[in-house]
């Protein structure tokens, strides 16, 4: 590869339905491998409501009208990208584009992101690199996480890094592999809730630190079988909706109380698995009593950050707020590079897929 700095647009629509967010970097590979990067330019850019919409039914769609609208929001994605571009004067080498997960059953072997990557390619006049997850479930893996390449090899100066978007999902250096996996729901749940009284999200997590801990909620939600198990796992939409959501909205009790609640279980949740991962930990000490990176938009929730460091043995580091806020998109930026360069960006150690890959389709643009 080329030591040349590669510019790249990485786009990332998480579960929570938050927004586009678009993060350009630069990227070059060192002397001897190691990676540097620049974060360029980055934006959010929030769902109009036909689209937010038209994302949440995406599952319901009979197979024609959801092929057809695969096109149509890569074709958006596509538009928002050159827009993007142009508003900042800046151009890029290659996007790379996670899309928006419909489907995340890797159990069947399905997993699907929204998001046609040649439809993308021929708005935005850039090439290409999606379908990161497919190749992954092929081998047998979860297809996720995805991202803990990147913290290995961008931010390798933790001892472990946790993202709060729509799930919770945490990764660490253990015995000379990098562990990784979704830890339990987050955003999605957190938002859902707050939307039932009519607020995108809760802001600061306001409403939950007024709420008071429903002791029966908890101990249910924490008996989940997910939680029994070890390994490479990852949560979907349908889990969420079909058992997580449901013992929620049983439980009876008032708004905040929910909202405390999951609060508390998703702080339960990351500081057993910060605990659970210090075990057989070989570098900096133990992950445990380290230093944790905190970054997606559950970062910005004061009170659930505040239990999460209550809880938790390590030191939380939340970093600038670029950092906090495009750090996936950035990722799969880098894992556009890492396709470029024939280097694994999926790996076995973190999805339990047979073996490492190079996850990615490419469409290519001539100028």
């Amino acid at each position: 590869m080329s030591l040349k700095p590669l510019h790249i647009l990485g786009l990332m629509s998480g579960t929570s339905l938050d927004g586009l967010d678009l993060c350009l970097a630069a990227f070059r590979q060192k002397e001897g491998g190691a990676w540097q990067y620049e974060i360029l330019a980055a934006q959010t850019v929030p769902y109009p409501r036909e689209w937010l919409q038209r994302l949440q039914a995406a599952h319901t769609l009979n197979a024609l009208d959801f092929v057809a609208l695969h096109k149509e929001y890569g074709r958006y994605l596509g538009e928002q990208s050159a827009q993007f571009l142009q508003n900042k004067k800046l151009n890029a080498s290659y996007i790379a584009s996670h899309g928006h997960t419909i489907f995340h059953q890797p159990q069947r072997g399905i997993t699907f992101q929204l998001g046609c990557g040649s439809a993308l390619a021929a708005a935005a006049g850039v090439s290409t690199i999606f379908d990161f997850r497919s190749l992954d479930v092929a081998h047998g893996g979860q297809g996720a996480p995805l991202v803990p390449v990147g913290d290995r090899l961008l931010f390798g100066e933790y001892d472990s890094c946790l993202n709060l978007g729509g799930f919770a999902n945490l990764s660490f250096e253990q015995n000379g592999a990098r562990i990784a996996f979704d830890v339990c729901p987050c955003n999605i749940v957190l938002n859902s809730l707050s939307q039932t009284a009519g607020l995108p999200y809760d802001k600061g997590g306001a409403l939950a630190a007024q709420g008071e801990v429903n002791a029966a909620l908890l101990d249910e939600l924490n008996a989940l079988d997910f939680y029994a198990q070890r390994g490479a796992k990852s949560l979907g939409r349908e889990w969420v909706e079909e058992v997580f959501y449901k013992k929620v909205e049983a439980s009876g009790i008032s708004l905040p109380d929910k909202l405390r609640t999951v609060c508390e279980h998703a702080a339960v949740q990351v500081a057993q698995s910060v605990g659970e991962s210090a075990r057989g930990a070989t570098r900096g000490g133990h992950v445990g009593d380290g230093t944790m990176l905190a970054t997606g938009g559950g970062a910005h929730n004061t009170f659930l950050m505040q239990r999460i460091a209550h809880l938790c043995s390590c030191k939380v580091v939340i970093p600038d707020v670029q950092t906090v806020d495009f750090k996936e998109a950035l990722v799969f930026a880098f894992l556009g590079a890492l396709h470029l360069a024939g280097l694994p960006n999926s790996l076995s150690s973190a999805t339990g897929a047979a073996r490492d890959s190079v996850g990615g389709c490419l469409v290519k643009i001539e100028k």
